[in-house]
């Protein structure tokens, strides 16, 4: 009994000193084995994937008792690349080795109850090492709790500071702990992530309410032993796993499973003290990011040396793409960019002094080192500016885009603020312009990543626009202005708000275009400082003495703020009492459109404009397209998370013709960003004072007798002052004002000293002409970093996972010209309307775009991951002869014959499992994810002559989709023809829509092929001659020919037509047009010659003669094409009448003397009295070859679809056969009620917006109040 107590008692006493806590003895060695690794792919079988694998032994040596040393041992790295099932992982001895030098020194931490903290390590340890620590000791760090079996709090991990859940168990027998952890990277307070790149990129929260792009789970389990020391976990897993789609990751994804296990294999005793050497901190056990500009993704080359090789580099590239771009070499540009962001500054200098006297190589350095975004570009370009041996062309090309790229850090803020006191930026005023607004731009950026933002980053700008108002320059004024635009800065408020009439403190009165500038200032304001704006900018709508054209703009402004409906109730309650009916119509307009909004920023904006619309509908829905409007259309897709809107705004006022300004921009809505694509605009302030309140002889029609009598009055523009622009477009991308150029009295003066024809050979243009006659040639590239967009995210290993998206292009253009004069110019350049000029040219014009997508685990040792590549070039090559007469009217043009075939355009792109590393850079393995096996589902397309089939008899795999096609379409008359290639290979799996569209071998082009003739040609000749000489034609002979060709068609109707009596009736109005005009005279207006040339042989091909009939009231022309070559009487003749205003009609017959085949167009408009305009269209056919009626059946089976797809309904009913009509019912000032009648069924629709002409709908008010 004594014994039993005995043993209950130290039970008791054992469980008492047993902990969960976690815990390390300082006196006690603990080994692990530690595997962890990393996969991509879709985890789909029989797909290939990508992948890595680390593994070693690590030992824990106590320091203090809170303090303890890491060491590694066995370090192993592996890579994967290929399929589950099929390959194995294998090893990268040298760049474990290289891993391995660094890990076998000793690391140290500090370890209190489960949390590591204060990692250290020699200094020469890199940071990538460092993470791939922190990854293991990332296993050790867990909260235990005893008292609750679930529990949530955030801790920090290596993702960042995270919502951790926990769960535990104990097991009864053992004792010991299961835990289980989940951490909630997706919502953390401060996650260890970051996002580089289109910072004008506006984020849209509303469309993540939609979907997401990606989508993370962090799951760990822990078995935790007991112990008199504390808990001491005996085994670790963890599982990372994320879904990632360039669209919605509900449909489809990429995916990314992350495992690390750590099992404890012995405790011992320490022995002695292990050894240690100077150590320095590395932080705490939250990811650091490593600097990772010069790792780029998709590349990975040996960095060693980096001047010579990009020097290398610049010259292959500048020699390769010296007549043409050379779409293979595209990717050198990224090896490039790479290189160059290693070179120290001084490297910057001996590259600029090689290529500074090279023409080509010196334009690819500045274009390229522009992507060095850091403090190096900037005193690149300081130098450069300081030492004047940059044109202003260059500089404001180069300033431009380093700016664009530049990193966002403050200390380049301020370095970049001396551009902006330098003499040479002022030295050019299109380069002072640029200067002024990129800096802007710059600050943008700066407080997208920065908040607050310092009002010392805009306070250059600040400064400038006060100056400008003290000095009164409206010049100045509106440039500080777009650049305050630029900056989006709330604390421009305040000055803003000085050039505001009714909002400044003190009074000011300042012409539209300042007023302009400083209402759009505020456009990106909007989103950062709403409120504020919405104030200015309804008190500025409110004022009904302001312009016209500045309170749209405030509307405008106003919306950009996302009002609130009751703010947009109160809107709509003043457009009720509102007088000015261009306010109105411009408000209205708006306030539909939005309306119609469906993409997710606008979800609940265009809630409020349907309310607003139905109120004011009544009043104000008809007002005609005479006012100013706004228009704007929109898509989103959910699937795709992708959409696009378009924007069409037009001001005008009442005292003006034309409108007072115009702008045009487009937006690009992805995975939860709004990208701003470029915008257009003009303003006409000059040309609106020149033309006045009216234009003599304008009718409003936009007919010609309209623009002869705007450009009668604009020749009177040398009364214009000299300081007010005539003309000012601008343009902005990505929000970001980068343009501006405004047409003076004083550019013109210029355009007509240099153009004038009575100049001599003092003129500017007659040193050109001269030039060209004795042979030039130009050449000119571009290469740009359009996109590159990086995210980087901390994974369980200590891994960086990245998610990048990089869209190049080089874009290059070629000129050889040579120009002669026949006879030659002796003296002035009006010879040149007398003379014949002769062309010889031959040249190239073309891009390669290449786009990359990359997903996947990327260091400056080793990359693996899931890679989509995408290569779109396009090159136009020409040579050809051209003659130019002016005084004849005759111009002729000859190219070389086809010899061989080459692609115009072509589409290739894929997507691969990658695997990449540093000692073996050029072993890289890309495996495309969906290899080529053909199943039976392939398609042989016949296209005449050719027949293109399968090129593979390989084993069919489930969901395989491959198809092979080439459509070719040619002329053996003269040699040439176009092909259509395509071939896509696909696997298609439900659910992951609509990833598997872009999953896959995609391959299209449009190649210029030769094509066998009948006989050899030499070249091929266009002739067009506006000259009567050599044309005159019987008058009679061609009424007769067409009176007998019209009867003979009128009797075929009549024979096999169901709605002879219509159609007849057409033929014979036609003939009494004919008749009528017998008297009179048909002029040949211009005949067009299409030929093959072959030696001393009679030329073919075709020639087209039209002629027209000029009557009082009836306009005739007839179009009569004939193919020229021996014994061949095709023809086609096309007879047209038109009454203006009243209706059209069109006889076509074609075939052996215009007789095989034939049909009639014919449309007619009715505007009677009391009924609403309308506009009717026929197409009747007799008689069609069977090739075209084949087309026209195929196309017919598409109409019910597309009519579906546009909101058309469809009725089933017997129409004419043989026909085709349609008519157009004008129901309102913005809509029309189309139908169209097929011969077995009729599509419609009623109400569809659609804008009209003035005149159209002043027709259309008389009849309606005629109804009234």
């Amino acid at each position: 009994m004594k014994g039993l107590l005995l043993c209950c008692l130290v039970a008791l006493a054992t469980s008492q000193s047993l902990h969960y806590e976690l815990g390390l003895n300082p006196k006690k060695t603990y080994e692990y084995k530690y595997v962890g690794t990393v996969n991509f792919g879709l985890g789909i079988a029989n797909l290939a994937e990508s992948g890595t694998r680390i593994s070693c032994g690590i030992k824990i040596i106590g320091v203090s008792q809170q303090t303890f040393l890491l060491q590694v041992s066995d370090f192993s790295f592996e890579e994967f690349n290929g399929v589950q099932g099929q390959d194995q992982f294998k090893a990268s001895p040298k760049l474990t080795e290289r891993i391995a030098s660094q890990l076998v020194k000793p690391f140290m931490f500090d370890f209190v109850a489960g949390h590591v903290d204060n990692i250290r390590s020699s200094a020469e340890i890199s940071n990538t090492i460092v993470n791939l620590v922190r990854g293991i000791l990332s296993s050790f760090q867990v909260t235990v709790k005893t008292t609750q079996t679930f529990y949530e709090l955030e801790e920090a991990g290596i993702h960042g500071k995270c919502q951790s859940s926990y769960v535990t168990e104990i097991n009864g027998e053992t004792k010991v702990m299961s835990i289980t952890q989940v951490v909630d990277v997706n919502n953390c307070r401060d996650k260890a992530a970051v996002y580089k790149g289109l910072a004008t990129a506006v984020l849209d929260r509303f469309s993540k309410q939609r979907g997401e792009s990606v989508v993370s789970t962090v799951r760990s389990v822990y078995t935790v032993k007991p112990t008199a020391e504390g808990g001491l976990i005996t085994r670790a897993h963890g599982l990372e796993q994320q879904n990632f789609s360039p669209f919605n990751v509900k449909g489809g994804n990429f995916k990314m499973e992350a495992t690390t296990e750590m099992v404890l294999l012995s405790v011992n005793d320490t022995a002695k003290a292990a050894p240690y050497g100077s150590m320095e901190s590395k932080g705490n056990l939250v990811f650091k990011f490593v600097d990772a500009e010069a790792n780029v993704p998709i590349i990975m080359q040996n960095l060693d040396n980096p001047i010579p090789k990009a020097a290398e580099l610049i010259k292959q590239l500048a020699e390769a793409n010296r007549y043409q771009v050379d779409s293979t070499t595209s990717e050198d540009t990224i090896k490039l960019y790479q290189l160059l962001r290693l070179i120290p500054y001084e490297g910057f200098d001996v590259l600029w002094k090689q290529f500074a006297g090279n023409a080509e190589q010196r334009r690819w350095f500045l274009d390229m080192i522009v992507e060095v975004n850091d403090a190096r570009i900037l005193k690149f370009l300081q130098t450069r500016f300081h030492a004047g041996d940059l044109s202003a062309n260059e500089a404001l090309q180069t300033l431009m885009v380093a700016f664009d790229h530049l990193q966002s850090i403050p200390d380049l803020i301020e370095m970049a603020k001396m551009f902006l006191h330098m003499p040479f930026s002022k030295s050019n005023v299109y380069l002072w312009q640029t200067v002024v607004l990129s800096y802007g731009s710059l600050v943008y950026k700066h407080c997208a990543y920065n908040t607050p933002c310092p009002v010392s980053a805009v306070q250059p700008l600040l400064d400038m626009a006060v100056e400008s108002l003290r000095s009164g320059n409206h010049t100045d004024m509106v440039l500080a202005l777009k650049a305050l635009g630029n900056t989006g800065h709330p604390g421009s408020i305040k000055t803003i708000m000085r050039f505001l009439p009714g909002v400044a403190a003190t009074p000011v009165d300042l012409p539209p275009r300042v007023l302009s500038a400083a209402v759009q200032s505020m456009r990106l304001i909007a989103a950062r400082e709403p409120q504020k704006v919405q104030e200015i900018t309804m008190s500025l709508f409110l004022q009904k003495n302001l312009a016209t054209e500045i309170r749209m703009l405030a509307f405008m402004i106003l919306f950009d703020t996302k009002p609130s409906m009751a703010l947009v109730n109160v809107v709509t309650v003043h457009l009720q009492d509102e007088k000015d009916l261009h306010v109105i119509s411009f408000a209205y307009s708006y306030l539909k459109s939005f309306s119609r909004s469906s993409t997710p920023n606008n979800h609940f904006l265009s809630t409020a404009c349907n309310v607003a619309v139905k109120i004011l509908a009544p009043r104000f829905g008809r007002l005609s397209y005479h006012y100013s409007k706004a228009m704007r259309m929109d898509w989103f897709n959910d699937d795709f998370l992708i959409g696009t809107a378009a924007e069409v705004f037009m001001l005008r006022t009442a005292t003006n013709i034309f409108p007072t300004e115009m702008m045009m921009k487009g937006k690009f809505y992805f995975i939860g960003r709004i990208l701003q694509l470029l915008e257009l605009g003009v303003r006409a302030d000059g040309l609106i004072e020149l033309l006045g309140n009216g234009i003599p002889g304008f009718k409003g029609d936009l007919s010609f007798s309209d623009f002869q009598a705007v450009l009668n009055v604009v020749k009177n523009w040398e009364i214009l002052p000299y300081d007010k622009p005539i003309l000012t477009a601008y343009s902005r991308a990505s929000g970001q004002e980068w343009f501006l150029a405004n047409l003076n009295k004083e550019t013109i003066e210029n355009i007509v000293r240099i153009i004038g024809l009575s100049r001599g050979k003092d003129s500017d243009l007659w040193a050109m002409i001269e030039n060209l006659q004795k042979g030039v040639s130009w050449h000119w590239t571009k290469p740009f970093l359009i996109i590159e967009v990086r995210y980087f995210q901390a994974t369980i290993l200590g891994l960086p996972l990245e998610i990048s998206k990089y869209y190049h292009t080089i874009n290059g253009i070629t000129v050889n010209a040579k120009v002669g004069a026949n006879p030659p110019l002796t003296g002035q350049l009006g010879q040149l309307l007398t003379t014949e000029i002769s062309l010889e040219t031959d040249g190239f014009i073309g891009f390669t775009k290449d786009l990359w997508v990359y997903y996947g685990i990327n260091t400056e040792l080793f990359q693996c991951g899931s890679e989509f590549k995408a290569k779109t070039p396009l090159a136009i090559p020409w040579k050809f002869d051209a003659k130019i007469n002016i005084a004849e009217k005759k111009f002729e043009l000859d190219f070389p014959a086809c010899k061989k075939e080459f692609a115009i355009y072509s589409v290739s792109s894929n997507v691969y499992a990658v695997t990449r590393n540093i000692e073996e850079p050029d072993l890289a393995k890309m495996t495309p994810i969906i290899a080529n096996p053909i199943n039976s589902n392939d398609e042989v397309v016949h296209v005449s002559p050719t027949v293109v089939r399968p090129d593979s008899d390989q084993t069919p795999t489930t969901n395989t989709w491959h198809r092979i096609a080439k459509m070719c379409a040619g002329s053996d008359i003269y040699g040439v023809g176009l092909c259509m290639e395509s071939e896509f290979r696909r696997e298609f799996y439900h659910d992951e829509y609509p990833l598997y569209y872009f999953l896959g071998y995609t391959h299209m082009a449009l190649k210029v092929v030769p094509v066998q003739t009948k006989k050899p040609v030499d070249k091929i000749h266009f002739e067009f001659n506006a000259s009567q000489r050599g044309q005159e034609v019987s008058t009679r002979q061609l009424l007769e020919t067409l009176r007998r060709l019209s009867m003979e068609a009128t009797q075929r109707v009549r024979q096999s037509s169901d709605s002879a009596s219509s159609v007849g009736g057409s033929h014979q109005s036609h003939y009494d047009n004919l008749m009528e005009a017998r008297n009179a005279t048909p002029e040949a207006v211009f005949n067009v010659n299409a030929l093959a040339v072959s030696g001393d042989q009679k030329p073919e091909g075709y020639n087209a003669v039209f002629y027209y009939t000029r009557e009082p009231i009836i306009q005739n022309s007839q179009l009569i094409v004939s193919q020229v070559g021996e014994n061949i009487n095709w023809k086609m003749c096309i007879d047209a009448t038109v009454k203006p205003r009243v209706e059209s009609t069109a006889n076509i017959r074609w075939g052996a003397e215009c007789q095989s085949y034939e049909m009639s167009i014919k449309s007619e408009t009715a505007r009677l009295p009391g009924a609403k305009p309308k506009i009717k269209a026929r197409i009747h056919w007799t008689r069609i070859p069977e090739n075209l009626a084949e087309v026209c059946t195929r196309f017919e089976s598409y109409i019910p679809g597309m009519a579906l797809l546009l909101n058309f309904y469809q009725k089933h009913e017997i129409n004419a056969k043989q026909e085709i009509s349609a008519s157009f019912v004008v129901t309102s000032a913005d809509s029309i009620d189309v139908m169209i009648k097929f011969p077995e069924y009729t599509v419609y629709r009623q109400a569809i917006p659609f804008p009209l002409p003035p005149a159209t709908y002043q027709s259309y008010n008389v009849t309606s109040e005629a109804q009234q």
